[in-house]
């Protein structure tokens, strides 16, 4: 799976690392470090944290999508 957050958007409340702490982790009080190619064993954990966050900041993408989407870029490169 592939996860996106939008840092502009993201205001550290820190529910994505309460919900899934192998993916989140928050760095100081307001800076957000995350695996953007989480691993699928961590799905459940981390659709909880995409749906718990305040600000809608987190986008997760079926591995397949992701992957979809890179070859679509690939064959737009000239």
């Amino acid at each position: 799976m592939r996860l996106v957050v939008d840092l502009n958007r993201c205001q550290g409340y820190a529910q994505c690392a309460f919900l899934a702490p192998e993916v989140f982790a928050m760095h100081g009080d307001e800076a957000l470090m995350y695996d953007p190619q989480a691993d699928d064993a961590q799905r459940e954990h981390v659709l909880r944290a995409a749906n718990a966050c305040p600000v809608k900041a987190i986008t997760v993408e079926a591995e397949d999508v992701a992957q979809a989407r890179a070859r679509a870029g690939a064959s737009c490169v000239g």
